[in-house]
């Protein structure tokens, strides 16, 4: 394995020790309050102790031009597409040239094709619960005013691969491809990488 400084950015619960691992979930912070902690939990998983709290759209603490890899699954399509821009940019500045940026997330060409090639009657709520974009309820209670302030569970964006392809190129990323999983040329990758994470999803590599 390389020697260099990867960072994984939205990594929820998966936080190798070769990595440098970020997340902004809110139940980051609150999860480590002795009490506060115990009454807002969202998640009955806890957090690896190595798990940094760190808003790409605000930038990490990470100086520039230093990063050999970075990597995020399912994270852009939680922001908006204003927040998107900067994340990107923000992911740009910390990479060194040559390094690699990989990102899976949901593919918005997939979901449409279900919905145009379906013929049940209802397709709309299959594609608008499948795709995130939708609100079945209004949760209410201090939790959910929490969650829904401070956390990026709904997904705000949708992106197929020639979209993004053109976000990506406006920063200077090059080399862009769809990526599948477990092609990445660096062994790093497959630290962070879980097929369940790619199943269906747009998968995207590219170098500074």
């Amino acid at each position: 394995m390389s020697k260099g400084r990867y960072v994984h950015y939205g990594c929820q619960w998966v936080a190798p020790k070769e990595w440098i691992n970020f997340d902004a979930s809110p139940t980051l912070r609150i999860g480590r309050i002795p009490v506060l902690g115990k009454i807002v939990r969202k998640n009955e998983r806890h957090f690896p102790s190595n798990v940094i709290y760190g808003d790409i759209v605000k930038g990490l603490p990470i100086k520039p031009n230093t990063c050999d890899g970075v990597y995020s699954s399912h994270v852009l399509e939680h922001l908006s597409l204003t927040d998107c821009r900067i994340a990107i940019k923000n992911t740009y500045r910390i990479i060194k040239n040559g390094g690699i940026f990989r990102t899976v997330l949901p593919d918005f060409e997939y979901y449409v094709n279900i919905y145009t090639n379906s013929k049940e009657k209802n397709r709309s709520l299959s594609f608008l619960k499948n795709t995130g974009l939708g609100e079945i309820r209004r949760e209410k209670g201090v939790k959910s005013i929490l969650i829904n302030t401070f956390g990026n569970s709904r997904h705000r964006w949708m992106w197929d691969f020639e979209t993004l392809t053109i976000e990506l190129e406006k920063c200077k990323f090059k080399e862009i491809r769809r990526a599948k999983f477990g092609d990445a040329v660096d062994p790093m990758f497959s630290l962070v990488e879980s097929k369940e994470r790619w199943h269906n999803c747009l998968g995207i590599e590219c170098k500074k």
